[in-house]
């Protein structure tokens, strides 16, 4: 099933969700929608979903337009991140719930909404919990048993809104990599909404970054990474140091001091210089392009963190690098640092 969303615009009041909105998303593909809260990819979900509608604009599933017909007929399957499992059902009757509420001209014999709900149980690899009830499961279990009746009626698309958002960390990396295995072998047109990046880049085909109602960037996950297109997605993205800088005369200028390195194409004016953390390396200070004082050091596993001021700026300004253990780093320190990649953007 392919999705087209052409020209979509959504507002709430005087607050645009959406604004004129552009995407195609792939038959069989696993799609992300990262952003921070109030970038419009959950109203974007909805409005797929059939649970909201645009002001303007079109969404079309296979070249039909899909916002001639209600959120039942779509056949659309949703994922909230609260479970929404009914707790006066067992897990059995929870699976199958879509499928027995289904017409009577479409809905299969009892044999066979048995037959599927025990595949899909068997899927999720939680069939040994088909007579339980909710409230005796584990939050990664009850989210499991959400996505096992979000695909009982056979969706074309599968929609998730969060779905890992309610668990805690160590459940949230088991439950993405099981969701990454789970999409190979069903090949559903899948979306996730998430405003965890590494959630975003570890599951998706491809990432669409967005930001106030409107796409940054679309690309594989290697792609909105290693080349990010704005100021936003290189911010919002992995780990960043951000420094305000200024290009004159095709020079970079960080305070009263000029940087050795190139304006990357940058245009003349107040710019912002990115660097990935992990793309700084220590050197001696008469030799780097930045110099600063060490603040602070505390380990992190293999690697340490130090807080340094910056001596060529203009009051004092703090930033965090990673550093391998065996460096020696003590606060006071004087060091030099070398940016092997960085990107200038318009201030």
């Amino acid at each position: 099933m392919t999705i087209e969303v052409r020209d979509l615009v959504k507002t709430f009041g005087t607050f645009r969700a959406l604004d004129h909105v552009d995407l195609t998303v792939d038959s069989g593909e696993l799609l992300a929608l990262l952003g921070p809260s109030g970038s419009g990819k959950t109203s974007l979900l909805r409005i797929i979903a059939g649970l909201d509608w645009p002001d303007s604009g079109s969404v079309i599933f296979d070249g039909e337009d899909a916002l001639s017909r209600g959120a039942g007929e779509r056949n659309v399957g949703f994922v909230f991140q609260h479970y929404a499992l009914f707790r006066h059902m067992s897990v059995f009757e929870n699976v199958a719930f879509g499928l027995r509420v289904q017409p009577r001209a479409l809905r299969k014999s009892e044999d066979e909404i048995r037959r599927r709900v025990k595949e899909l149980l068997e899927l999720v690899q939680l069939d040994w919990l088909a007579d339980r009830y909710p409230n005796q499961l584990s939050g990664g279990q009850r989210q499991r048993i959400a996505l096992a009746r979000a695909l009982a009626i056979e969706p074309r698309i599968l929609l998730l809104d969060e779905p890992f958002g309610a668990l805690d960390a160590k459940v949230r990396k088991e439950l993405r990599r099981w969701l990454r295995q789970l999409h190979d072998e069903i090949h559903v047109t899948s979306i996730f909404v998430t405003h965890d990046q590494e959630e975003a880049l570890e599951v998706a085909n491809r990432v669409v970054v967005m930001d106030r109602g409107r796409i940054e960037q679309i690309g594989s996950p290697a792609e909105v990474y290693d080349h990010p297109a704005t100021a936003f997605v290189h911010g919002f993205i992995g780990e960043s140091i951000v420094l305000p800088v200024e290009v004159v005369e095709g020079k970079v200028r960080l305070g009263d001091r000029i940087l050795g390195i190139s304006p990357d194409g940058a245009e003349a004016g107040p710019s912002r210089l990115f660097i990935r953390r992990h793309d700084v390396v220590l050197g001696a200070p008469e030799n780097s392009t930045l110099q600063g004082a060490v603040k602070r050091v505390r380990a992190f596993g293999p690697t340490q963190r130090a807080d340094i001021a910056l001596a060529a700026d203009k009051g004092e300004t703090v930033i965090e690098i990673d550093a391998p253990r065996d460096r020696s780093l003590r606060p006071g320190d004087i060091v030099g640092l070398a940016p092997q990649r960085y990107r200038i953007f318009a201030a």
